[in-house]
């Protein structure tokens, strides 16, 4: 498998910080400004969680859709391991997870809010469809997911004085994302995927998360209002 560090290289996959996706760098999201700085308020992190686990939750069934489609081989090969990972490394994510939603006071029943809703139904539809496009999704959010994870993680440490336990969740996607990237970028190159597909559905994808970026934030105003 690839090695580290090639992802921004990668031909089929443009740095968003150079391409039209560049207002759509998540770190760069108001949200994750104010959770870096200390700024969101424990109401707004258990909310957050709340809608996050319910994304969460699909991504293993995104990933066994996505590699349910592909031929044998390489590609294949690839998503099956980052499935892997998810449910085994080092144990469910969806069960680390937990630990980080009960730290929040987080809710156990919520439902999806509009935003979270239109994101699952955007990658569930493509994974339906076309399970290229769908990787070309994934590969968008985990090609930020490591320093997205490790900001987040450093910032609960800090602002909201959480343990080992309450941080593994974002500890462990810190140290992995970087590999699930490699690995969903190897796989779009073997299938010999369209850079056009690539492109649109990595914008697609960045443009949902930023939109749910977007209504934690408008909802953290009409709170304070």
């Amino acid at each position: 498998m690839a090695s580290k560090g090639t992802v921004r290289d990668h031909a089929l996959f443009c740095d968003p910080r150079r391409s039209r996706r560049a207002g759509r760098h998540l770190l760069t999201h108001p949200f994750y400004c104010r959770w870096e700085a200390g700024a969101i308020g424990l109401g707004e992190l258990a909310a957050y969680a709340e809608q996050y686990r319910l994304i969460e939750r699909q991504l293993p069934l995104t990933l066994a859709g996505i590699a349910a489609q592909l031929p044998e081989g390489a590609a294949k090969s690839q998503v099956e391991a980052n499935l892997a990972d998810e449910l085994h490394s080092p144990a469910p994510h969806t069960e680390l997870f937990e630990s980080f939603a009960k730290a929040a006071g987080a809710r156990s029943d919520v439902g999806p809010t509009a935003a979270t809703t239109n994101l699952l139904a955007s990658i569930r539809a493509t994974v339906a469809t076309d399970p290229t496009a769908a990787l070309a999704m994934v590969a968008a959010y985990e090609w930020q997911g490591a320093d997205i994870a490790a900001s987040k993680s450093k910032g609960l440490q800090r602002h909201f004085n959480m343990d080992a336990e309450a941080t593994e969740f974002w500890d462990v996607h810190a140290a992995l994302e970087a590999d699930h990237a490699e690995w969903s970028i190897e796989a779009l190159r073997s299938l010999r995927a369209d850079p056009r597909v690539v492109t649109d559905f990595a914008r697609r994808s960045a443009e949902d998360w930023w939109n749910f970026l977007d209504e934690r934030e408008e909802r953290a105003t009409a709170a304070a209002c």
